[in-house]
């Protein structure tokens, strides 16, 4: 007998560890569906957060005194944390930044001085923003060429194209684990291979992957790999960047300042080793401690238990949003993507549908989703997307569909 969901975590009780679950938006009980935008915090993350600021607010890795120390203990052990989480072999290959958007422009400013106008960079066509614009910059700089790898009506990219793209003018190739606007799973592993086979190193976008399944870095044999806190129960303005170690050793810092320096003096300074070479500055000290205690949160229910309840979620979703007439959604089959639905209603703009469902008390993203390319790809200005996780139910679902249905009877 196949194991369900259900007989591996209660859902109704992981819901009381969101307190904003609680709340109503315009008179009705919320209905949270922008989870690929951020996700929820738990409870004892936020406990955390407040932990720290009661207790032991300090500055790390540079006093003496107890409450450093402290404060340096926990920030350490986090980064433990995140690097035993993603399997890194060397904690000081996890660099803790403010985010997923700091970490690429991190790599991209690193390899300023290393590319010329010889070289090629490839970026998916289903980049988010911020995996495209630090690589035209890049490119601009460097007078390199940026080649796209092109994706299909199916939300997939073609990677028989990408092959043939491939060859010793190669350097860097940039693509996304999971596409934030259509949910679809890119099979990063076969990308990698080719892109080595070549001498071309592969950063991959993990923000959207991250909250439905665990990258182990090693097995992938991932270059650079790049997560935000904030989609997987964390707090805003903190994530990190993986790199394999020798070739964060190669790349010079990204910022000057405290922390990331050996000695300074005005004639020369050195750089600290790694990963301090890198964090310069006080950083988001309660937010990489959270980010410790929401992987915590996450690995106690188990990322196969999130990924078994969360797929049941996106199957049902999908087949009740497409027993609405004119509804088109974007990208994927089901079993191609994590738990994220993209959809327009023929005649109605996104907009207005998101709209209408906050005043219902769902909320939903609508718009490009800061991925363009793809809207321009489908022809469209954006759509409606409606995005899921753990804490989430069918009978969310349920209110979700007849939202849309009333929606659309108003609208048309």
């Amino acid at each position: 007998m196949q194991t369900t969901s259900k007989q591996l975590f209660n859902v109704e009780a992981i819901r009381a560890d969101f307190p904003i679950l609680n709340r109503k938006i315009n008179g009705q009980p919320l209905i949270y569906f922008d989870n690929a935008a951020t996700s929820q915090t738990p409870q004892q993350v936020i406990d955390c957060i407040v932990d720290y600021y009661s207790n032991y607010n300090a500055n790390i890795h540079r006093g003496v005194h107890s409450l450093s120390q402290i404060a340096t203990d926990a920030y350490e052990k986090a980064r433990q944390k995140v690097q035993q989480h993603f399997n890194a072999k060397h904690a000081h290959e996890i660099i803790l930044t403010s985010g997923t958007t700091h970490s690429i422009n991190l790599v991209a400013n690193g390899y300023a001085k290393s590319i010329t106008e010889e070289d090629e960079v490839l970026v998916s066509a289903m980049e988010h923003h911020s995996n495209i614009v630090p690589w035209q910059m890049l490119c601009e700089k460097t007078g390199a060429n940026l080649k796209v790898i092109p994706m299909n009506e199916d939300g997939m990219l073609e990677i028989d194209q990408f092959e043939a793209m491939l060859s010793s003018k190669t350097k860097l190739v940039f693509v996304n684990h999971v596409s934030n606007a259509l949910g679809s799973i890119n099979p990063i592993k076969h990308i990698i291979t080719k892109a080595h086979e070549v001498g071309a190193k592969v950063l991959v976008d993990g923000a959207q992957a991250a909250p439905h399944l665990k990258a182990d870095v090693q097995e992938l044999d991932i270059d650079f790999y790049t997560v935000s806190a904030h989609k997987i129960c964390g707090p805003t303005g903190v994530g990190m960047l993986y790199g394999k170690e020798a070739l964060l050793e190669e790349l010079p810092p990204y910022q000057g300042g405290g922390e990331m320096i050996a000695e300074v003096t005005f004639e020369k300074t050195t750089y600290a080793g790694l990963p301090h070479k890198f964090e310069a500055g006080t950083p988001n000290i309660a937010g990489g401690i959270a980010f410790g205690e929401a992987l915590d949160y996450m690995n106690a229910i188990g990322f196969d238990a999130i990924a078994t309840y969360e797929h049941e979620l996106l199957d049902y979703a999908t087949k009740q949003l497409g027993t609405i007439e004119d509804v088109r959604i974007y990208g994927a089959k089901p079993e191609q993507k994590t738990a994220v639905i993209s959809f327009n209603i023929e005649g109605i703009h996104p907009y207005d549908m998101g709209t209408l469902l906050d005043k219902m008390g769902i909320a939903v993203r609508t718009g490009h989703h800061c991925a363009q390319p793809i809207m321009n790809f489908y022809k469209i200005p954006g759509t409606v997307r409606a995005s899921f996780s753990f804490y989430n139910t069918k009978t969310e679902i349920d209110r979700f569909i007849e939202g849309v249905k009333k929606a659309k009877s108003m609208l048309l």
